[in-house]
């Protein structure tokens, strides 16, 4: 079989498929230039969070990061059962509500 026919072919083929990759890398590029860009300029306006110190979390205020708490239905206890913190549902941080509307969490 002769591979003259079907150089164009293959050219064409390396073409587009070079073009489409270089599409995407420029694209990727500015696209994190832009996300990079926007962060500088939102850090220099907005200060951080004084609650969660920007990071939109905190160590769940009931339990102190345990995931359960001490429970029991009487008043004075024979045995305290461990039930799932219902405050953070035992994923032992919460959501900082100051920085709900800021970006950062």
């Amino acid at each position: 079989m002769n591979p003259r026919p079907l150089m164009p072919l293959v050219r064409m083929a390396a073409v587009i498929f070079g073009g489409v990759v270089t599409l995407n890398l420029t694209s990727t590029v500015t696209i994190k230039l832009l996300r990079f860009a926007s962060e500088k300029k939102r850090e220099k306006v907005a200060l951080p969070c004084m609650a969660c110190r920007g990071k939109g979390f905190y160590i769940c205020k009931l339990c102190n990061g345990n995931a359960a708490i001490a429970w029991s239905p009487m008043f004075d206890p024979i045995a305290i059962n461990p039930c799932v913190c219902p405050t953070c549902e035992g994923n032992r941080v919460q959501r900082c509500l100051n920085c709900l509307g800021k970006g950062y969490g």
